[in-house]
C-alpha cells in the first residue's frame, strides 16, 4: 500500500492554485499561492475523511467491527 498521497498543483486564472489529490476522489482546494493550496487541499482532505467515516458509521451493516488505522503525514 503507498505510504503517500499525491497533490497536484495546476495555475489558474489571476495568479491562484489549484491543489488536487488524485488517489481520493473529491479531494482539492485552491489557494492564492501554492503553500496556499497545499494547507487547504489538506484542510479538505481531512474533512472529507470525516465526513465519509461519518456516513459509513451512520448506517452500519449488523454485526460489524471497526479498527483505527493511524496514517501519518510529515509537513513540507
Amino acid at each position: 500500500m503507498p505510504r503517500e498521497l499525491t497533490i497536484i498543483y495546476e495555475p489558474a486564472e489571476d495568479g491562484w492554485w489549484i491543489a488536487t489529490i488524485p488517489e481520493i476522489p473529491g479531494a482539492f482546494s485552491q489557494g492564492r499561492s501554492k503553500a496556499e493550496a497545499r494547507a487547504n487541499v489538506v484542510d479538505a482532505l481531512s474533512e472529507l475523511m470525516a465526513a465519509r467515516r461519518e456516513m459509513a458509521l451512520e448506517h452500519p451493516a449488523t454485526g460489524y467491527e471497526t479498527e483505527a488505522l493511524p496514517l501519518s503525514a510529515t509537513a513540507q
